[in-house]
């Protein structure tokens, strides 16, 4: 099968990002004659991540483009050659070279779905030897990009709706590859935009960043701009020497915040004009390279004053160190007093962002009523997922030749629901979610309206609930290895999480000690669960 003509091709992964033992399972297979034998995994996981109620499906489109270029080269089958026996059929490596995802089927989650326990994020069915060999990197595709998303919502649900998140984490990233899932899923979870430049040109996210201390510190101040002159934001009048207009503000600013001129950094100030040279329309102040108070305050009301001369507006400030919330309520009030003293309006509402390893309980001292900030950076606290560094998705057999398969194991937690499956999301009359239901894919879909016998994880027996509406949740995403509608964008998929969260009850979507929501069976697929595990006794 041609790959599809895709900028980041191969990229998101390659057949041979997988475990050996999918390998020799596939010789197994082979060799015993079942390589064609048609098979269905689905692709799910235990519990929810960060002790919530919830996740977000999220790797699809990884997903897709992997399954849509799958093809072993030359180089992949000889180096598989060189790792299994030395004594290995020929037959079987030109096998391998003939394999696609042509007569491979995936139904799934939407991308930016809710998902919960048990639930299917893929299911996958095709030739056994096939879609046993896609086990590892569809798991390595949706696991990270679902637990970052999820992570992100998180983030999102505490700023709240109103704040910017700005993800800059690709420096504290495990690898290049994790840097650009991280600021794509991290988008996707509810974050306004990224500093990762890759993630914007091959995923389409808004990128952001201004400047670094590096860049302030390296001025000294005796610098002279080869071209100090900026032209009116009109477009008309005669150009104004910037560090001039800058150095008589500063008087101004000075005399205004009780301030020697000489206290504010010389080089500080040489760099804020630098950058407001380069970008008189964007112009922000990196404030903490010295002093808040003493240097970066003054000098950023300096050259944001003389740029306002001209018909230019600053677009923020930054803080990276220190009480991030305290600072930006003194900023503030200082912002609120120049606008009135020097009579420009618009320096009042001048956004304050900040950054520094801001975790959870940081944004949300942040994110309080009454914060002045407007704009907050994390980095390593949403890309590494250090409350919960894997979302532990599983991979499982559940049918061969149309036939149910279920793994029974010592562990209760770890047995698998057997046969081919539909699932269903029922919700209340007002729009709420109620509950989740796996059943037989042969089974009649539920009703809106209908009463509806379902058995809850553990129950000795069945409950009954009738739902307002029902949505199928699993979508028919690639049929025979070609793809049975455009996948939404990123946006929209953005959009559809925000649309997701909104319908699950307070209780679900608290972030601490949440109640947990219900994923159920239908009553004849509890039957053949309780058939298969008898047939298993002893």
């Amino acid at each position: 099968m041609a790959a599809e003509q895709d900028p980041e091709g191969r990229a998101a992964a390659r057949p041979l990002l997988t475990d050996l033992y999918q390998a020799t399972m596939a010789l197994g297979y082979w060799r015993a004659g079942r390589a064609r034998d048609a098979a269905e995994f689905e692709l799910f996981f235990r519990r929810c991540p960060f002790g919530g109620a919830f996740a977000l499906a999220a790797g699809l489109r990884d997903c897709v483009r992997f399954l849509r270029a799958f093809r072993l080269r030359d180089a992949d089958v000889q180096f598989l050659a060189s790792v299994l026996p030395p004594d290995t059929d020929p037959a079987f490596f030109e096998h391998l070279r003939s394999l696609d995802c042509s007569e491979v089927t995936v139904r799934a989650l939407p991308e930016g779905c809710l998902a919960f326990p048990g639930v299917p994020l893929l299911q996958v069915s095709g030739p056994l030897l096939v879609v046993q060999l896609l086990e590892t990197p569809l798991l390595c595709l949706v696991s990270y990009a679902s637990l970052v998303a999820t992570n992100a919502a998180r983030l999102r649900l505490i700023a709240g709706p109103e704040k910017r998140l700005l993800e800059m984490g690709l420096r504290r990233a495990q690898g290049p590859d994790g840097g650009l899932t991280a600021s794509t899923y991290s988008y996707l979870g509810g974050f306004d935009s990224s500093s990762n430049v890759l993630a914007g040109q091959l995923r389409g996210v808004p990128v952001a960043g201004t400047l670094a201390h590096s860049f302030v510190t390296s001025f000294s101040g005796s610098e002279v701009p080869p071209d100090p002159m900026l032209a009116p934001a009109a477009g008309e009048g005669p150009g104004v020497d910037l560090a001039a207009k800058a150095q008589v503000w500063l008087e101004h600013v000075c005399a205004h915040l009780g301030l020697g001129v000489q206290e504010p950094h010389p080089g500080e100030r040489a760099a804020f004009v630098a950058y407001a040279l380069a970008f008189p329309r964007a112009f922000q102040g990196l404030l903490d390279s010295y002093s808040v108070r003493r240097s970066g305050l003054p000098n950023f009301l300096a050259v944001a004053l003389a740029l306002g001369e001209l018909g230019y507006r600053a677009v923020g400030v930054r803080l990276d160190s220190g009480d991030l919330l305290q600072q930006a309520q003194e900023i503030r009030k200082v912002f609120r007093a120049a606008a009135a003293q020097f009579q420009v309006p618009w320096l009042e509402s001048v956004p304050i962002a900040v950054s520094n390893n801001i975790d959870e309980e940081a944004l949300a001292r942040l994110a309080q009523e009454g914060s002045e900030v407007n704009v907050i950076g994390i980095g390593t606290s949403v890309v590494t997922c250090p409350q919960q560094p894997s979302l532990g998705c599983v991979y499982k057999l559940v049918a061969v030749g149309g036939q149910p398969r279920m793994k029974l194991t010592e562990d209760p937690e770890k047995q698998t629901l057997p046969g081919s499956k539909a699932a269903f999301r029922l919700l209340g009359s007002d729009g709420s979610l109620l509950m989740d239901v796996l059943q037989l894919a042969e089974e009649p879909a539920p009703q809106a309206g209908q009463e509806l016998r379902v058995w809850p994880p553990g129950a000795q027996e069945p409950c009954t609930v009738r739902p307002a509406q029902v949505e199928p949740l699993l979508r028919l995403c690639l049929q025979q290895g070609q793809l049975c509608e455009p996948l939404p964008s990123l946006a929209e998929s953005r959009a559809l999480v925000q649309l997701s969260l909104s319908q699950l009850s307070p209780e679900h979507r608290r972030l601490q000690s949440p109640a947990q929501y219900q994923v159920v069976l239908s009553e004849r697929l509890q039957a053949l669960v309780n058939s298969l595990c008898a047939g298993a006794s002893p």
